[in-house]
Order: C-alpha cells, then sequence, then structure tokens
C-alpha cells in the first residue's frame, strides 16, 4: 500500500507521517514550494522538509507552485485569514495538485499533519470537509492526529489503517505532539508557527498595498517586497530603499527595465529602486530619502547617482543630482508600515 504524505517539515506533518510508517505503509513526501515560502534555501526547497524526510527515511518530491498561486492570492473564493493568508482556499488548491500526484504515483490515499482546532481558518471540521469537497478527495485524507475525532476515512474503512492506533490530539496547546515526538525520538523539528510570509504582519501590509495599486503583479514584485523599507509616492510609483549590503544586490538583481537605481555618488549607504511612472520631483524625493538611510545623513547636500536601467547603456541613462536628506519624519510620511 503506497500513500503520499503532505509534508511542511513542521512537528505536525512529521508525526503524522511517522504514525503512517508504524502502519507499513510505504510512504513518499510531498512538499508545495511558493514565492510565499520563508524557509527555503535559494527558491530550491524547504529546508525543514528536507530534514524531516532525512529523519523518516522516505523519498522527497518539491513542487514549485508559485505561478499559479499568484491568483490564489489574487482572488480567493473563501477570502482571507487575519492578514493576507487564503488558508482554504490555499488548503483546496495544495490538495488539488497532491490529488494529481498521488493518481500519477499510483498511490492510494494522502497523509496530512492536520490538527482539528489548531488553526482557526482552515482546521475547523466543517472547514475540513469543504477542501476534501472541493478537491474531490471525500475520504481520501487521513489525518492520524485527530483521526479518532473525526469521520473514518476510506484508508481506516477498508483497513489498511488500524483506526485504534491513531490519535484524538484537538486544539491548540502543542503538549501531545512534544509528546508523541519524544516517544518516536524526534528531535530538532522548527517552531510550529509556519513559514507563510503571507501571514506575516508587515508583509501583509506590503502585500495590500501592492494588490491595491498593481493588481497584475508578478513573482519580480513578491520577491522585491520581502527586501527594504518601502515606499508608496502615488498609485503607480513606489520607492524601495535596501537595509543593508544583501538586500541591495537583491534589489539590483530583481530591477527590471525601465526602473530607477538610486545610490550616493561618494558615500556608503542604500541602493533604492524606483519603479513605476515617476516625475522630476518624484525622482528628488526617492533620492533624498535614499540619502536619509545612509552615512551621509547629516549632511546639509549629498550628491546622488540616479541611473535608469536598460538593455543599452548610454549616458542619458545615468544622472547626478544634489539633494538634502529628509528627516526621519518627512521618510515616514510616505513608509509603507506594518
Amino acid at each position: 500500500m503506497r500513500a503520499i504524505a503532505l509534508l511542511s517539515g513542521g512537528l505536525d506533518s512529521t508525526l503524522a507521517a511517522k504514525v503512517v510508517l508504524e502502519h507499513g505503509i510505504e510512504l513518499e513526501a510531498l512538499n508545495f514550494l511558493t514565492v510565499f515560502c520563508n524557509c527555503t534555501n535559494r527558491g530550491e526547497t524547504c529546508l525543514a522538509s528536507q530534514k524531516a524526510v532525512e529523519s523518516l527515511g522516505i523519498p522527497l518530491k518539491v513542487l514549485n507552485v508559485s505561478e499559479e498561486y499568484l491568483g490564489i492570492v489574487r482572488n480567493p473564493k473563501h477570502g482571507y485569514g487575519s492578514h493576507m493568508n487564503p488558508c482554504i482556499d490555499c488548503r483546496i488548491f495544495m490538495m488539488k495538485k497532491a490529488k494529481e500526484y498521488m493518481n500519477e504515483a499510483g498511490a492510494s490515499f494522502l497523509v496530512t499533519g492536520e490538527v482539528l482546532g489548531e488553526r482557526p481558518m482552515s482546521q475547523r471540521r466543517d472547514a475540513m470537509r469543504l477542501i476534501e469537497r472541493e478537491a474531490g478527495l471525500e475520504g481520501y485524507i487521513l489525518r492520524p492526529l485527530s483521526a479518532k475525532l473525526l469521520p473514518p476515512s476510506i484508508p481506516e474503512r477498508e483497513g489498511w489503517i488500524d483506526r485504534e492506533t491513531l490519535l484524538n490530539i484537538q486544539g491548540r496547546s502543542r503538549k501531545p505532539q512534544i509528546e508523541l515526538a519524544a516517544i518516536f525520538g524526534i528531535q530538532d523539528y522548527p517552531c510550529p508557527a509556519g513559514g507563510c510570509l503571507l501571514t506575516d504582519p508587515g508583509f501583509a501590509t506590503r502585500m495590500k498595498d501592492l494588490l491595491a495599486h498593481h493588481p497584475d503583479f508578478t513573482l519580480n514584485d513578491i520577491h522585491l517586497l520581502k527586501v527594504g523599507r518601502h515606499f508608496r509616492f502615488s498609485p503607480k510609483t513606489k520607492l524601495i530603499v535596501g537595509r543593508k549590503e544583501d538586500e541591495n544586490q537583491k534589489i539590483q538583481t530583481f530591477s527590471q527595465e525601465g526602473d530607477l537605481l538610486l545610490k550616493a555618488a561618494h558615500r556608503p549607504g542604500p541602493l533604492s529602486l524606483l519603479r513605476g511612472e515617476p516625475g522630476p520631483e518624484e525622482i528628488e524625493r526617492a533620492a533624498a530619502i535614499t540619502a536619509r538611510y545612509g552615512k551621509a545623513r547629516e549632511e546639509r547636500e549629498v550628491e546622488m547617482v540616479c541611473q535608469r536601467v536598460s538593455e543599452k547603456i548610454s549616458a542619458e541613462a545615468r544622472q547626478s543630482l544634489a539633494v538634502r536628506p529628509v528627516s526621519e519624519a518627512e521618510a515616514e510620511k510616505w513608509m509603507i508600515q506594518g
């Protein structure tokens, strides 16, 4: 008998997989990667899930669904959670993808680490039923940690899994999972907060601003949301100011043709990206804000370099301007703050 375990790398999904392995089921882990994951290594795979499968001794399949997932974030049928997290639509989307892979792999059912009542939006009893129904997986999802509190799944009814050996964990307390981890000898697991940036208040504020002013956003826009300080000048123009060297490098990497890159000509400081349709006044303001966060913030006047990103290198694409760094209060007037 073969099954697919949806593995986030957190404690719940690792325990669920371990419980099923104890039944002699052949198990393969499936992990979904999106641009909103904050536990990845250069976008390649989830570090937590990689560690989990190594401890479990099972193979791992990683599916990068970032591009498709943007549509879920733009317009979730079932709405958002407390921030910009479309949890129910996210689960339906992931379960549909998991069903496709389950069929391709010749597996008979799915295993998840869901715990009844642990997450207020997607792990309510009615939400679980809704997700199963809309994903076309009614009866085919085994939730070992809360199985005794839920109707028997097909694996239980068919005798593939002994229901009596499953658990009845519910609620937000982590104590039962921690005790079970000790029994199984599972150590060094990540904290339960999860790795989705859409649940982070600061990131969610930036995401709301992006959605309001640029609803046809791309993966490039999301990558830039992860770095720097963000300032909104107009519906079509925003500024991103690097906070440290690695962010300056990322801003350089994700700049696109038509963007303006700004930095101090002769003093250490951030690299900034101005995107949209800025006029001369907004370019000067962007330069003054950039100067505010550099080593020359106390000077009366700072020479700044403004370079337009272009495939053609020309003198016209680069200009210098002298600005007075703005005050902190002035900068905060334009900042997108969470």
